[in-house]
Order: C-alpha cells, then structure tokens, then sequence
C-alpha cells in the first residue's frame, strides 16, 4: 500500500476515534474519571499512530532495497528467472585445451608433382593419344604433332650422327683432334636439341633407323604418372610454343589451399595437424607452406596443406573445410563467446556465482582464441561463471530487475 495513503488512512481513523471519544466525554462531563480514562486513551492512540507511520517507512525502504540490484553490479534472481531464461553456471576449472580453427578451403593439384604438356617450337596436332581424366603411365604417348622447325633439327642429327660414327671408326690420329672434336660436338648439340623439342631418348635413338619417317613428326610423351586433368586442343590445331595441351597430375597426394583472414593472429607452422572436410568424407591433413604475400582481392593468408588421396576420393577444384587442429601447452581457464560481455566502460567481463541466484560482473582479461573458446584471465580456479545467458542477466542488471510473470 502507498505509504502517504496508508498515512491518511490511519490520521483518518484516528480523527473518527477522537470525535467518538470526545462526544462520550461532553454526554459524560460530570464524570471526571471518565474524562481521564478519555485522556489516556487519545495520548494511547497517538502513540498507535506513530508506531503504524514508522512500520510504513520500514517497509517502503525494504522494498526499495528489493526493487534494486542486490549489490552495485550484480542481481538477485529467483529459480523461476534463471530456469525462464535459460541460465547456466559453471565452475571454471583449468585444463589442456583441444580446439579447432576454421578456415574454407579447396583441393588443388600438387604443383610440385603434376607436370603441363606444351610444345616447344610451333606445332600442328596431329593425334591426340589420351583422353581427359585417363591415367597414363611414365612414357605413355600423348600427343603426336608436326613441327618444320622440328624437321630441320631432325634432319641434322641425321648428318652428325652419321659423320660421328665415321670419324670415331677411323679414330682420333687419323682424322685428328680438330675433326674428332667437331664431329663429336656437332652430334651432340643436334642430338640435344631434339631433346629439348620434347623428344624421348628412345625417338632420339631409333631416328637414324627409320629412314622412311616422315621428317617433323614428333610424339610427346609422359614424363610423370597420373590422371589427365585437362586437354585443352583440338586435333589439327596450330599451336605455339608453350601452349598448354595437357596437364597430368599425380593425384596420390593434393594440395588444400586453405584462406585466414590477414587480421587474424594465428600461428601455423609446418607440420601443423588439420581435418579436411568434404561431402565424400574427412581425411587428416597437415600444413606444409605458407605464403608470405597478403592476396589482393580477397585480404587473406594462403596456407597450403597436403593430404593424402591413395584411395583417389579427392579431386581438384573440390571445395572444402579445413579444420586446423590446436593443443594448449598448460592447462588454461577458458570459456564460450557466450559468456562475454562488455561492462558499460568497454572493459571485457564475466557473471559470477556468489550465493545460488545472485550474481555479479567480474572484470576479466581476455588471452588467446581457442576456436569457439576464449582465454581468460583474472579469476580464481573453480569459479562459478554464467556460460549461458549472460546477455540477459546483464539485461537484469542494467534496468534493476526482473519480474518473470511482466507484474
């Protein structure tokens, strides 16, 4: 009851009661005991008064203490608020933390072992040999194409490697130092000319042979095993030199070019452990290099990781989630993002536990990220810290209470 109200509820009932007793008192006059007994009874009455205006002022007071946060920064909730709002409470205990970081990522050909077929002259395709995502071994014909500037080589080493063999039959004194030399160096400049057309040895050996080959018809060849990831031309196609016709990977093991934000501080060494998610499953995987230059366009760090493909589920150009893997040396105290907040002066901190139901802001010092974890500092081993609905008992705190019924 409003405490003016109740006030002049009481003033108004003593003012009934003292007109009562005063027109008992004037019918009652000749009776001076009565006139005293009347005395004794107002002065009884006023100290009634008195008493009931010092009984409401104590109970205005209590309940403007209980409209208010128990203490400067912190409230009291019932059991009904905390289970309304879904809060959780936590001892904080230290312990080695597991946690993961991630980061998109996609699966590349190992550039360190998939090699590009080109020409490296001019050329004309004539045969293609393979067809696009075929393995092919070491040495498995390609692509045969004619080249002129090819033919005119090959037509060379036919003469020095004719010329070579006679002088080295007559021998070094009868033909002497100059013309064995020459000989000698003509035969092998030409043979390595065609080496560097692409040329395999085993063509290179068998030319002088096959008279009847047609000059400037060459074959590229296989240098490494793998799949065919692309083939890029057309049969009859004038190609120039260093065009890319095909590209064979070794898909045994694969690049994963994962992206971090520049901005984020985060330490990822080689050999570093990480999970690489795709739809076909989850395969273990480990940083291998990082790039020292920030890409342009899209502001991230590009770390490249290497896993292994034996089973050949993984193929280029597939998207996936990289997962790095992350231990804590020591034990650390640790809790979600959830349980953050900002004090009204910006600093970071927590709500404890005291008393069941009462809780209150801890300033606390933020440390290293720990994947959905955050480091934190400043509190004591097995503390009692609200891990969920921290928003709404800060919510609590700031309008000085709550009443989970809206009364």
């Amino acid at each position: 009851m409003n405490k003016h109200l109740l006030t002049l509820t009481l003033s108004t009932a003593f003012f009934i009661s003292s007109n009562t007793a005063f027109a008992s008192d004037e019918h009652d006059h000749e009776n001076d005991g009565h006139h005293e007994a009347h005395l004794h009874q107002t002065e009884t009455e006023h100290d009634k008064h008195d008493h009931a205006e010092n009984v409401i002022e104590n109970i205005a007071d209590q309940n403007s203490h209980g409209d208010d946060a128990h203490d400067e920064g912190g409230v009291a909730l019932s059991t009904a608020q905390t289970n309304l709002a879904n809060i959780e409470v936590q001892a904080l205990t230290p312990r080695k933390m597991d946690y993961q970081v991630y980061a998109p990522g996609e699966i590349q050909a190992n550039g360190y072992t998939n090699y590009l077929v080109s020409p490296r002259v001019e050329s004309v395709v004539l045969t293609r040999h393979v067809m696009l995502g075929e393995h092919v071994e070491k040495g498995q014909a390609l692509i045969t194409l004619f080249s002129e500037t090819v033919a005119d080589a090959q037509a060379a080493y036919r003469v020095s490697q004719a010329e070579w063999q006679r002088v080295k039959l007559l021998g070094r004194k009868a033909v002497g130092d100059k013309r064995y030399v020459s000989a000698r160096s003509e035969f092998e400049a030409t043979k390595g000319k065609l080496a560097a057309f692409g040329l395999s040895k085993q063509a290179i050996k068998d030319l002088p042979k096959k008279k009847a080959t047609v000059l400037g018809v060459y074959t590229l060849n296989a240098s490494t095993s793998g799949a065919v990831l692309s083939d890029n031309f057309n049969q009859g196609q004038l190609v120039s030199a260093g065009t890319k016709l095909i590209e064979i990977a070794d898909e045994r093991e694969l690049w994963v070019e994962a992206r971090i934000s520049s901005q984020k501080p985060l330490n990822l060494p080689a050999g570093t452990q990480a999970l690489i998610k795709v739809a076909v499953g989850t395969f273990p995987a480990k940083v291998a290099q990082e790039a020292h230059i920030i890409d342009e366009k899209s502001r991230t760090r590009v770390i490249r990781l290497l896993v292994d493909n034996s089973a050949h589920q993984l193929h280029p150009g597939m998207f996936a989630d990289v997962l790095f893997q992350f231990k804590t040396d020591n034990p650390v105290l640790a809790v979600t993002e959830e349980a953050l907040m900002r004090s009204a002066d910006g600093d970071w901190t927590v709500f404890i536990e005291h008393e069941a139901g009462k809780f209150e802001a801890q300033e606390i010092e933020l440390g290293r990220s720990l994947g959905q974890w955050r480091e934190i500092t400043g509190l004591e081993a097995n503390t009692r810290v609200v891990t969920k609905g921290a928003f709404f008992v800060a919510s609590q705190i700031a309008k000085g209470g709550f009443d989970p019924h809206n009364h």
